[in-house]
C-alpha cells in the first residue's frame, strides 16, 4: 500500500509522496480507508464492545518523521470518517510494522496484553523480581510466537526485544537437534529448559522455563549475574506465583461454567422442556 502525506486545502489536490511504491496511485490509500472504515462499522453493529487494533504495514525504509506523520494522518483521516458516520465512542489503536524487524511482534505483543486480565498483577510481579534481583529488563514471553504477554514498567527498547527473540529461536533450534532423544522423543522446551548468553557489552542474558509455554528472558549486567543463587531465588518464588495465578484464573473460569449449567438446568423440566415463569 502507498501511504500519502497530509496537505491543506479542499478539492482533489495533489499529495506529495512518503513513499512510492511501483506505480500505485492515491486511490489505492483512499481505498484502503473505505476499507477499513467499511470494516469498522459492520463490525461495531454486531459488538459495540469490540476492540479495533490497526496494522499499518510496509513503513520500513521511512525515517522516523514520516513514520509518526503518515500514522497521524491516517489517524486524522480514519476517525474524522467516524465522525462523521456519527460514531465518535469507536476507538482506533494504531501500530506501525514491517516485515524487515520484529514490530509485528512487538504490535501484536501489545494487542495481546489488552486481552490478558491478570496483566496488572503479571507486570506487578515482574517489577518486584527485577528490583530485588539487580535485573536490568525482563519479559515473559510465549516461546511459540514470540510474543511477549507481560513486561515489567521500564520502557520497552526494540534491539533489547529484539534480542530476545533471537535467544528463544537460538535455544530452541540448539534443543532440537541436541536436546531430544536418539529417537526423536521429548520437547525442546521443558522445565529443565534454560540458557545463559553473555554479550560483548558486559550484559548477560538469562532464560528459564516458567511453564510449558513461557519463558522468562532477562538483562542482566555481569556484576549483577555474580550473584546468580540470589536471582534463581527470586526466579524460584516468581514462577511460583505465576503458576499460582493461573490456577486462580482456571478455577474461576471452571466455577462460571459450573454456575451456568445449573442455571440452565434450574430453568428447565427434568424432561427438558422449559418452565414458563407465571
Amino acid at each position: 500500500m502507498n501511504w500519502w502525506g497530509q496537505t491543506t486545502g479542499t478539492g482533489p489536490t495533489p499529495r506529495t509522496p512518503i513513499r512510492t511504491v511501483g506505480t500505485r496511485r492515491e486511490d489505492d490509500y483512499m481505498e484502503a480507508l473505505a476499507r477499513l472504515h467499511l470494516t469498522v462499522t459492520r463490525a461495531y453493529k454486531v459488538n459495540t464492545d469490540i476492540n479495533f487494533e490497526v496494522f499499518i504495514h510496509k513503513v520500513d525504509g521511512l525515517s522516523d518523521d514520516h513514520k509518526i506523520e503518515t500514522q497521524r494522518d491516517i489517524h486524522q483521516r480514519a476517525n474524522d470518517d467516524l465522525a462523521d458516520a456519527g460514531l465518535e465512542k469507536i476507538h482506533l489503536s494504531f501500530y506501525l510494522t514491517s516485515i524487515y524487524d520484529h514490530s509485528i511482534f512487538e504490535a501484536f505483543s501489545k494487542v495481546v496484553q489488552k486481552l490478558i486480565p491478570q496483566l496488572p498483577t503479571l507486570e506487578n510481579l515482574l517489577n518486584i523480581f527485577i528490583s530485588n534481583s539487580g535485573i536490568e529488563k525482563a519479559f515473559l514471553f510465549d516461546v511459540v510466537s514470540k510474543i511477549y504477554i507481560a513486561t515489567d514498567s521500564t520502557p520497552v527498547d526494540m534491539q533489547t526485544y529484539e534480542l530476545c527473540c533471537d535467544m528463544i529461536d537460538v535455544v530452541i533450534d540448539i534443543s532440537c537437534i541436541y536436546g531430544l532423544k536418539e529417537d526423536g522423543a521429548g520437547t525442546p522446551y521443558d522445565k529443565e529448559s534454560t540458557a545463559i548468553i553473555k554479550l560483548n557489552n558486559t550484559t548477560v542474558l538469562y532464560l528459564k522455563e516458567v511453564t510449558k509455554f513461557l519463558a522468562l528472558v532477562c538483562f542482566v549486567r555481569e556484576e549483577s549475574f555474580e550473584r546468580k543463587g540470589l536471582i534463581d531465588y527470586n526466579f524460584h518464588c516468581f514462577r511460583k506465583a505465576i503458576h499460582e495465578v493461573f490456577e486462580v484464573r482456571m478455577k474461576v473460569v471452571k466455577s462460571r461454567k459450573v454456575q451456568n449449567r445449573l442455571q440452565k438446568k434450574k430453568g428447565a423440566t427434568p424432561n427438558g422442556t422449559p418452565r414458563v415463569l407465571l
